[in-house]
């Protein structure tokens, strides 16, 4: 099919999707974007085809032992979308939503965000359909020594470095670092990032992704010439991502008015005490049963008056019915795809300006890099060292694309796009085809 066809094709399909589903698919969302930005750039039809596809796709089927003696099979997946500027980059979710689209989309994003920090790793991602708040800790190890296992072959400290996800943490990476070591007959800590510190694991890297929030945040409200102690902000999510994004956000100054979860919404005009409500999740597993405001639905809280949107939750968040209702002047994602390609135009439109998560939360990955570089060299950094330098990557990522953006006279994700497309594109002529 002809370059110009497969993009209209892209388009009616998202839009199509995105009238008929509730639940949106995220690799049309992630495809409407990279066929506009390719567009733009004139990318050439065969580095269209190149980029467009997964370089590699694996899914595995793993038979565990459950507490009660039963043998339960579990479906789980890797994607390697891209290594063309190094080693494929990507976390691991467990979570019953997992599907082969979802990963691949994820799995691209991760493509662009590396390329979009300056970052030498393609992407990857990687998932298991399954539910971890109602699995024990051994069904649980058992399951991650058995993917580790089956992906024995994917995993390398220089083929593809996975991280937590969704319903992973420090734990699980423990264990595959651990499996993948045995396996392998070498203790091998830079095969993941996200580890314990006793684990070669990095200073900085629990806050590393809010805190790029934070970083983008703040270089964003300057452009815009806004000051932050005369905003507020609202932040969709409060787990690990939205509530240090909070956090560090409201050290900058500005009023935390609204704070989410998946028990709802809670909306104090006069602010919200965010180390209180940080502490209280500790000790309470969610914000249910809090006073920090009064309580509004998840997807009221996204059209409260505000200055600063953060959407740190769920993908799909932000959509072409709900659009037109956002107040914000600015959108911070926190989130993987908290935006729909078809929201996209009427936020632009209502000139809202859109921090695209490729962008915005990429101080996750660069931080991990950090954590990859510091396993190569047997040498950890201080807390204050790895901060600096991830900031200084987060500004002048943000400030390539604003300018980007300018240059084109397309949204800041749009030029996000284009600034990946463009390295990953040159870098995969300059390395050869077949």
């Amino acid at each position: 099919m002809p370059h110009n066809l497969l993009i209209k094709y892209f388009k009616r399909t998202v839009m199509a999707t995105e009238h008929s589903h509730s639940k949106l698919n995220p690799l049309d969302s992630m495809m409407s974007r990279f066929d506009e930005a390719a567009k733009i750039l004139g990318l050439e039809s065969n580095l269209y085809n190149t980029l467009k596809y997964p370089s590699k796709v694996v899914t595995v089927h793993l038979p565990i032992t459950m507490d009660d003696g039963t043998i339960q099979v579990f479906e789980g997946h890797r994607v390697v979308h891209s290594q063309t500027l190094g080693p494929s980059k990507g976390g691991i979710r467990y979570s019953m939503d997992v599907h082969i689209d979802e990963v691949k989309a994820l799995a691209a994003w991760m493509t662009w965000k590396c390329a979009v920090v300056g970052v030498p790793y393609g992407g990857g991602k990687g998932g298991i359909k399954c539910d971890p708040r109602k699995m024990s800790k051994g069904e649980l190890e058992r399951l991650t020594r058995a993917y580790t296992a089956a992906m024995q072959d994917v995993f390398g400290p220089d083929r593809d470095i996975p991280a937590p996800d969704m319903g992973t943490s420090g734990q699980e990476m423990a264990w595959i670092v651990d499996e993948f070591s045995k396996i392998k007959g070498e203790w091998s800590p830079a095969v993941i990032t996200g580890k314990p510190l006793s684990m070669g694991g990095s200073l900085g890297r629990v806050e590393a992704t809010g805190r790029g929030v934070m970083v983008s945040t703040r270089s964003a409200l300057a452009k815009l010439g806004l000051q932050p102690n005369d905003c507020t902000c609202v932040v969709q999510g409060f787990g690990n991502v939205g509530s240090i994004s909070a956090k560090l956000i409201n050290q900058l100054g500005v009023k935390i008015i609204a704070i989410s979860d998946i028990s709802g919404g809670y909306y104090n005009p006069e602010g919200i005490n965010i180390e209180d409500a940080i502490e209280y999740v500790a000790k309470n597993r969610s914000l249910e049963g809090s006073d920090f405001g009064s309580k509004v639905s998840n997807q009221e809280l996204l059209e409260l008056q505000t200055d600063i949107l953060v959407p740190a939750a769920l993908e799909d968040q932000i959509t072409h019915e709900n659009a037109h209702k956002i107040k914000a002047k600015l959108i911070v994602e926190g989130a993987n795809g908290p935006t729909s390609a078809g929201a996209d135009k009427i936020l632009n439109d209502n000139n809202i300006l859109v921090v695209p998560d490729i962008l915005a939360n990429a101080g996750g990955v660069t931080v991990s890099y950090f954590e990859w570089v510091q396993n190569k060299m047997g040498y950890s950094w201080t807390e204050e060292r790895v901060n600096r330098r991830a900031d200084r990557v987060m500004k002048q990522a943000f400030d390539t694309v604003y300018n980007y953006s300018q240059k084109y006279n397309v949204s800041m994700r749009i030029a996000a796009y284009i600034v990946a497309m463009e390295k990953v594109g040159n870098t995969t002529k300059l390395r050869g085809g077949y």
